[in-house]
């Protein structure tokens, strides 16, 4: 995580695309949707920036953690979603937080929560601030006299390893390669790896119930938590470090995906694994994009849990340097720390041949080189996926819409509901932008079902990208929920969210809830209007 951090858009200045390449981007652009001549706006200086001054300062006692400063400010105004790198590129950062804190210890954590409370100020906390729903946003509104966001990233050891165990006692403001490099020596890893690694941490993973870049048996970092360590405003909460419990309803579950609201995840007990030593991988053609849903599906059915089992479809694939353009690709993958993977691969390529596969000669053997996975369609799909977050801050300055959503369903409903949710996005678009397309690939696969990740490509007007980005959006979230369909598999709820999230929810739940949030944060001071209004 080196570099000069963006506090307009996703990772670090010296990883963005050249001008050269928005340049030729561009080009790409104009020529596939028949636009005029695209010309990429210049992202944001903090000079041109015009923040209000903070309606409050932070006492005597909590100087020493807090900044003011615009940069500070500015770089917590927003995630790093479409809409949040849209609204910095129009230089329009409205609402900032007033006070920016930075807690060394619980001790501080909790004097931020008691002085939050006492003076009505929303309490935000902030991991590594990738939330791409508008999850660690200020509410709009005058309810509340001021904003502070608190950022973790001093809470960033591991505070203990049980080797015997496999697990580890991690702080939640941990980034990702900090806490792989920690657990390196060990040859231990967490293995958790989702698209925003290098730029978020251990709490914000649990607090969102982040999914992981491996695509079966342990998806979630709920798959992960041993036990939790929670500051509220009403007191600490720590859960019993436990490899299973029927005691009542969990207490990890309480906090895992509560985006903030119930409390600020100070550290966790986290379940480790051993790193990998075995690798297995190849890319398999498909002339049907659902053909190759149904050989996943004899995959995640047959017990065979590859580490990658990813669906490109054709447009999809070819975005990504994995393909031609004019097959599906399927991504395969196995790893262990403990035995040759020959005989899964085999199985695994079987149930490809007999939906249509076509398998290179020669695929799948073991090996011991991790270089593996760098090379081929494999390594084409990874690099794009670790870089995408950039490209997409290009075409914003470009003036496209550019936008992701990702659902998960069951397999009974899968080919139907892939075929109305494509038709409905793209008559979205075309009504909306006049032109554009809609791709589609699996993140993650289950047993009982696919998680569809889908990406949305359209040419803006002028001024009106973020009406266009809320049409379209409006159009794919309206047609998960007549299929009941999760909102969101993986990105968690935030703000853009809620609409539909308080359909998808019981409401006896969304009582329950309020309830909770009563109990831990009687003041509704923290993270208020995601997920739930406080009562």
């Amino acid at each position: 995580m080196t570099g000069t951090r963006k506090f307009w858009g996703w990772g670090v200045e010296e990883a963005d695309l050249s001008p050269q390449q928005v340049q030729a981007l561009g080009k790409q652009m104009a020529e596939r949707f028949g636009t005029g001549p695209l010309t990429a706006k210049a992202p944001p200086k903090l000079a041109e920036l015009n923040l209000r001054k903070p309606r409050v300062q932070p006492p005597d006692t909590l100087a020493a953690i807090c900044d003011t400063s615009d940069f500070e400010r500015a770089n917590h105004t927003y995630g790093k979603g479409f809409r949040d790198t849209v609204r910095a590129f129009d230089r329009n950062f409205d609402n900032p937080p007033d006070v920016v804190a930075f807690p060394r210890n619980e001790a501080d954590v909790a004097a931020l929560l008691d002085w939050c409370t006492s003076r009505n100020l929303v309490a935000i906390p902030y991991g590594g601030g990738s939330s791409v729903v508008g999850g660690v946003e200020v509410p709009g509104g005058e309810r509340y006299a001021g904003a502070v966001s608190i950022d973790l990233k001093h809470l960033d050891q591991v505070l203990e390893l049980d080797q015997t165990s496999r697990a580890a006692h991690i702080q939640g403001g941990m980034y990702g390669p900090a806490l792989e490099a920690a657990l390196k020596p060990h040859r231990l890893t967490l293995r958790h790896f989702p698209q925003s690694f290098e730029f978020s941490t251990l709490g914000g993973w649990i607090a969102t119930r982040s999914g992981g870049h491996y695509a079966t048996l342990y998806t979630h970092i709920d798959d992960f938590v041993e036990g939790l360590r929670v500051i509220t405003p009403s007191g600490p909460l720590e859960s019993f470090r436990l490899p299973g419990s029927g005691a009542g309803p969990s207490p990890d579950r309480m906090f895992i995906g509560s985006e903030g609201t119930l409390g600020i995840i100070t550290s966790a007990w986290m379940r480790l694994q051993h790193r990998p030593t075995f690798r297995a991988n190849t890319s398999i053609n498909f002339a049907d994009f659902l053909a190759a849903g149904e050989a996943v599906r004899a995959i995640g059915q047959a017990g065979l849990y590859p580490a990658n089992v990813r669906i490109l479809d054709a447009l999809e694939a070819q975005n990504s340097g994995a393909g031609d353009g004019r097959h599906a690709v399927m991504v395969l993958g196995f790893e262990s720390a403990d035995h040759a993977l020959d005989a899964w691969m085999a199985r695994a390529l079987e149930c490809c041949r007999d939906h249509g596969g076509v398998v290179p000669e020669g695929a799948g053997a073991t090996t011991d080189d991790d270089s593996v996975t760098k090379q081929g369609a494999a390594g084409a799909w990874r690099n794009a996926f670790i870089t995408m977050p950039y490209h997409r801050d290009a075409m914003v300055a470009l003036g496209m819409v550019n936008e992701t959503f990702e659902t998960a369903t069951t397999w009974d409903r899968w080919p139907a509901f892939h075929r109305e949710v494509t038709a409905a996005v793209e008559g979205a678009i075309r009504q909306v932008c006049g032109a554009g397309y809609v791709t589609c690939r699996f993140t993650h696969a289950y047993p009982d079902g696919p998680a569809p990740y889908y990406s949305i490509t359209a040419p803006g007007k002028p001024g009106s990208q973020l009406e266009q980005w809320g049409e379209i959006k409006s159009a794919a979230a309206e047609v998960l929920v007549k299929w009941g369909a999760t909102i969101t598999h993986h990105h968690a709820v935030g703000r853009d969210h809620r609409p539909w999230y308080d359909r998808q929810r019981p409401d006896g739940f969304a009582r329950a809830m309020v309830a909770a949030k009563q109990a831990l944060d009687p003041g509704g001071v923290l993270n208020p209007g995601v997920l739930f209004d406080p009562a």
